[in-house]
């Protein structure tokens, strides 16, 4: 499917398909696919916390306003995100890099990340936003629908995963097969209103 087509048809469906299955293969492209989405730094920050325990997933639903498509979704994704993944081993990120490139990079996410827990904290929502949008275009390419997901009580569902202290949830991205079609779109801004050339 063309970029533009998956873009137009993406929704946000709620409805799936609970007895449909996604093969590994598919499983193992569609993760592939997300992690070429950007990160500052190339510092990769996003850990994808696939939830595949049917029990585990009745009590992470419980925990999200019981809506359905977190169990009867082919796929479970909690997005997280490590906060202090900048520190941890950094040249890894740039091993590839000429060391000119390593030189001037490695300091600079150092001096970037350290000692400001909000930054780290951004960072990580960014990435993990593009990374979740990655995910869902990616599925509309392959056939699936999909649904963003913040509805969930944040601390109760990384207890459930056992998300480390230094790690942050994001949301969640749903996907399999939709069996009901969104609601009619609710209706775009116009550009006039939202696009500004050079200042508000």
């Amino acid at each position: 499917m063309e970029t533009i087509k998956a873009i137009e048809s993406r929704r946000a469906i709620k409805h799936f398909d609970p007895n449909h299955r996604m093969s590994e293969a598919e499983e193992h492209q569609l993760l592939s696919l997300a992690l070429l989405s950007p990160t500052a730094f190339n510092i990769q920050n996003w850990r994808f916390v696939l939830v595949k325990d049917p029990i585990l997933r009745q009590l992470i639903r419980a925990e999200a306003w019981d809506q359905a498509q977190v169990t009867d979704a082919s796929l479970l994704i909690i997005l997280c995100a490590d906060l202090l993944s900048w520190e941890k081993n950094p040249q890894r990120y740039w091993h590839n890099a000429t060391p000119e490139v390593q030189e001037f990079l490695l300091p600079a996410i150092e001096f970037y990340y350290r000692d400001k827990p909000q930054v780290q904290r951004d960072e990580a929502m960014r990435s993990c936003g593009i990374a979740a949008q990655t995910l869902m275009l990616a599925a509309r390419s392959m056939g699936y629908d999909s649904c963003p997901m913040d509805g969930f009580d944040y601390e109760a569902v990384a207890r459930l995963i056992n998300l480390p202290e230094d790690h942050v949830v994001t949301m969640f991205v749903a996907v399999g097969k939709g069996i009901k079609p969104a609601w009619p779109r609710g209706g775009q801004l116009p550009l006039e209103e939202v696009v500004m050339v050079d200042r508000f």
